[in-house]
């Protein structure tokens, strides 16, 4: 399996469907489907059942999107990039961003 180029935590920028443009952080990533849930993005109603500590009723909730659909946010200027990825002399592998050069992982 290559190495995904979004993780958890990441500020991304959504590129297609109905909250193109939009910012949000990824709040999980899941690299069978390819698809990654953002904060506040492509929120779905969904029902929920009552239980012991939740009441029941219908809630807002974000649902996953494609990786194809989202690009990492550039931490300069925060427009989309997209993702490479650099050695560095210590032989630690970090993501680059291909817009600005900038380091992505600190």
């Amino acid at each position: 399996m290559a190495s995904l180029k979004i993780k958890k935590g990441d500020k991304v920028v959504i590129l297609a469907g109905r909250d193109k443009g939009r910012t949000g952080e990824v709040l999980r990533v899941i690299p069978d489907e390819n698809r990654a849930v953002v904060d506040g993005v492509n929120m779905v109603k969904r029902h929920q059942r009552q239980t012991k500590d939740r009441e029941a009723g219908i809630v807002n909730k974000p649902a996953a999107l494609d990786l194809s659909n989202i690009a990492l946010a550039d931490p300069k200027d925060g427009k989309a990039t997209r993702v490479g990825f650099k050695i560095l002399d210590g032989g630690r592998k970090v993501r680059v961003a291909k817009r600005s050069g900038e380091l992505i992982d600190g």
